[in-house]
Parts: structure tokens; C-alpha cells; sequence
């Protein structure tokens, strides 16, 4: 028996020339992420981006500039209602640090949603 998960997804453009300073902060959190429950923690980077017939692709969504890279991240955990606990753990354990890091790309273009697993 498979158990349903509920999953934060986000997709975003980071310049190319900040990869390195990016990946530094996903590989942190992902330490945090799974410290606190999370069951899979992934930073995905767009290699195939022009598929034929797709009109509305990730990098239009993300307003992706020539010199960016568009990524797309989830993070899976067993319900909506460990998300909501491993979240606030994960948002507690930064405070504790004293501060957010710096994201190396433009948050209004920052998507995000939670989703509900309906297939797997």
C-alpha cells in the first residue's frame, strides 16, 4: 500500500552566475528539511526546456532572462498536516541561526504551491 504525501513545489530563475551560491543554500536546507521529517527534499536545474508543441513553458513562466536558469524544487512529506509541523520546526531552526540566507535570485518571480498528491 502506497501512503498518499502532500508536496511543496516551487520554480524559480537563478542568474547562472549565482549556481554555485544557490546550490550551496539547497544542499543546507535540504540537511534541515530532512532533520525534521521531510521524506524527499529535491532542487531540480532545467536542461530541456523547448519541447515541440509546448507553448507555455517553465522558463515563460519563471520570466527567465537569457542569463538565468530556470529550477524547479519540491519537497514531499507524508500530509499537509506534517508539512504545516516540519515547516515551522525547519522555520524555528533558521531563527535560531538569527537570520534568513540571502536568495541569490529575484523572490517576485519566487513561485510556490502545496500539493496535494493524487497519483503515485
Amino acid at each position: 500500500m502506497i501512503m498518499a504525501t502532500y508536496v511543496d513545489g516551487f520554480v524559480f530563475a537563478v542568474p547562472k552566475t549565482k549556481r554555485a551560491a544557490y546550490k550551496k543554500i539547497a544542499k543546507e536546507a535540504a540537511v534541515v528539511w530532512k532533520k525534521f521529517g521531510a521524506l524527499d527534499y529535491k532542487e531540480c536545474r532545467a536542461d530541456d526546456v523547448k519541447p515541440k508543441f509546448v507553448t507555455f513553458t517553465f522558463p515563460t513562466m519563471a520570466k527567465a532572462k537569457p542569463s538565468e536558469e530556470v529550477w524547479f524544487s519540491f519537497i514531499v512529506f507524508k500530509s499537509k498536516k506534517h508539512r504545516n509541523e516540519v515547516n515551522k520546526k525547519v522555520m524555528a531552526e533558521f531563527e535560531k541561526k538569527g537570520e534568513m540566507p540571502d536568495m541569490p535570485f529575484d523572490m517576485k518571480r519566487f513561485a510556490y504551491g502545496g500539493f496535494t498528491t493524487e497519483v503515485e
